[in-house]
């Protein structure tokens, strides 16, 4: 164990059992085992225990509607979503690819275009990145674009070309995936829905949803590169345009003068109810297979519609230009579309074979409906504890669940270990509607305030705090429930209260790990509990 580890360790033990302490001159063997802290009458022992830990199918299915998609919930009640694009392939888990399905609304009903003989000049999308928090930059592709067009330093403002001078800042992305050369560049389409997306239906909130798609609206290049860009006109210096940081695509034009525009006054505009089942919605999606993947700001994704129309004052007709912003907020459904193709994969052999009875030897986990671990303390485990707590007044003062990366497990040096973050549940006695192991209760260390893991580097392993856990079967008698294992962390509100063991990251974390198992016990290095516990001296 490192020093830092150890330190840690230390201040864990006096955070759960300091207050205790403060009460009782003669420790019991019930009494959380603060004898480790009178070193005249205890001494502490770490033994390990075995447990069995297995993989679970999830059958790459996971929610992922806009209520699993938070990343932080403000005060004012509003969250902040995360998407994730993109595809990649690997040996170890096989096909991985991540599309993205959203409903728009028109800003108001019975738009009326700001006057007669409106006609579309572009369509953009623009998808922002989220802050990528080891650099502190942001999320952007190479290939931003003002509204209209400017080229050779001139930019079109109305119908006028003026000279500009263009400064553009640029950050290379974190991606998840493969890194270099032709595979930073990742072609992303626009195609519109066919499906009509109910946000109240199972059907549309998991990940392995079918839509149908038409028109294919518009394509570009991500280049692997986040960028931010001003326009100043050169004559004074004054803004001309700032593109903040996000992915610009330019939509087709013609379709959205003939299904916008062209229906001004008709029943597909008249109302929201209308609208989504007129245009269904769009599904932003990665071309390739095997690329990488990315993350972006779901709830700041626009959608904005630049024309001109006629105007008249005086008798003079003009034709400004203006825009339309689509809504695309939380009034629409939002759902993470993911697919997979195992065939071959190390993880889909591993799965056929998986035991929860006597576990197994690699233990694969896996975001956005990869695979789970289930680890269960058996029952031999759990009396040979009770023993030392009844007979040699043994006090449990520390218990966690140590998983060792495996040495073998696929590896990408831009893919950082530090990313890695789990959460550990305990399972409920009843399954979910579709027969998975769902959680709907913190662990009672979580409820206490105890630290959810801890991370060694060299050798790599985690350690998942468990003391409460074991002490309440060991003590109380409290249910030895299976506990899951899953990426992703839980999330907060502004205030950083959690909200919910229901509400992680988990539906777009892009992580994969593989941990050794627990099946062959000449491994030095299995799953195991390691208890510390403390007895009396004589």
């Amino acid at each position: 164990m490192t020093h830092t580890l150890k330190r840690t360790f230390a201040v864990l033990l006096l955070a759960i059992f300091g207050s205790t302490i403060l009460y009782n001159c003669e420790p019991d063997p019930d009494s959380l085992g603060e004898q480790l802290f009178n070193q005249d009458a205890a001494q502490g022992k770490e033994t390990p225990y075995e447990l069995i830990a297995y993989n679970i199918d999830n059958h790459d299915s996971i929610r992922s509607d806009a209520s699993r998609l938070i990343n932080l919930l403000n005060t004012q009640g509003t969250s902040t979503s995360i998407g994730v694009l993109g595809a990649f392939t690997e040996n170890k888990f096989g096909m991985q690819k991540a599309s993205y399905l959203t409903q728009l609304r028109m800003p108001t009903d019975n738009f009326d275009f700001n006057g007669p003989n409106a006609k579309v000049d572009s369509v953009v999308l623009v998808l922002r990145m989220p802050a990528n928090t080891a650099d502190d930059t942001y999320y952007l592709a190479d290939s931003l674009k003002a509204p209209g067009a400017y080229d050779n330093n001139d930019f079109l403002i109305g119908n006028e070309k003026v000279p500009v001078s263009i400064e553009k800042k640029t950050y290379p992305v974190r991606k998840y995936g493969k890194i270099g050369g032709s595979s930073n560049s990742m072609k992303i389409n626009v195609h519109e829905i066919t499906t009509f997306i109910d946000p109240s239906s199972k059907t549309f909130m998991r990940s392995n949803v079918s839509v149908s798609t038409g028109a294919l609206l518009g394509s570009a290049v991500f280049d692997g590169n986040v960028s931010s860009v001003t326009v100043t006109k050169k004559s004074d210096n004054s803004n001309v345009f700032t593109g903040n940081l996000g992915f610009r695509m330019q939509l087709d034009k013609d379709f959205f003068q003939t299904r916008i525009i062209d229906k001004k006054g008709k029943p597909e505009l008249q109302d929201a109810a209308n609208f989504i089942r007129y245009f269904k919605g769009i599904k932003i999606s990665a071309d390739e297979t095997d690329k990488y993947l990315f993350q972006f700001s779901a709830n700041d994704m626009e959608l904005i519609m630049y024309y001109k129309y006629d105007k008249t004052d005086n008798g003079v007709v003009t034709r400004p230009q203006t825009s339309l912003a689509f809504n695309l907020g939380a009034a629409n459904a939002h759902i993470g579309q993911y697919e997979y193709n195992r065939t071959g994969s190390e993880v889909a052999e591993a799965l056929k074979i998986s035991s929860a009875d006597n576990g197994d030897s690699k233990l694969y986990v896996q975001g956005m409906g990869g695979p789970s671990i289930g680890i269960k303390i058996p029952e031999s485990t759990i009396n040979a504890l009770k023993d030392l707590y009844q007979k040699d007044k043994a006090g449990i003062v520390s218990a966690k669940i140590r998983l060792y990366v495996d040495p073998e497990t696929w590896s990408n040096k831009h893919s950082v270990a530090g990313d890695r973050k789990f959460t550990i549940l305990p399972a409920d006695d009843k399954k979910g509607v579709d027969g998975e192991l769902v959680s709907s209760a913190f662990t009672p260390d979580l409820l206490a305030g105890f630290t959810m893991y801890y991370y060694n580097k060299s050798p790599e392993y985690y350690d998942f705090v468990v003391t409460k856990t074991v002490k309440d079967i060991v003590e109380t008698a409290a249910a030895n429930k299976t506990l899951l294992i899953n990426p992703g962390s839980f999330v907060k509100n502004s205030s950083g209260s959690l909200l919910g063991p229901k509400y992680t990251t988990r539906a777009f974390d892009m992580n994969r790990t593989i941990f050794t198992g627990s099946l062959d016990k000449t491994n030095a290095n299995r799953a195991q509990l390691r208890v510390t516990y403390a007895t009396k001296k004589n």
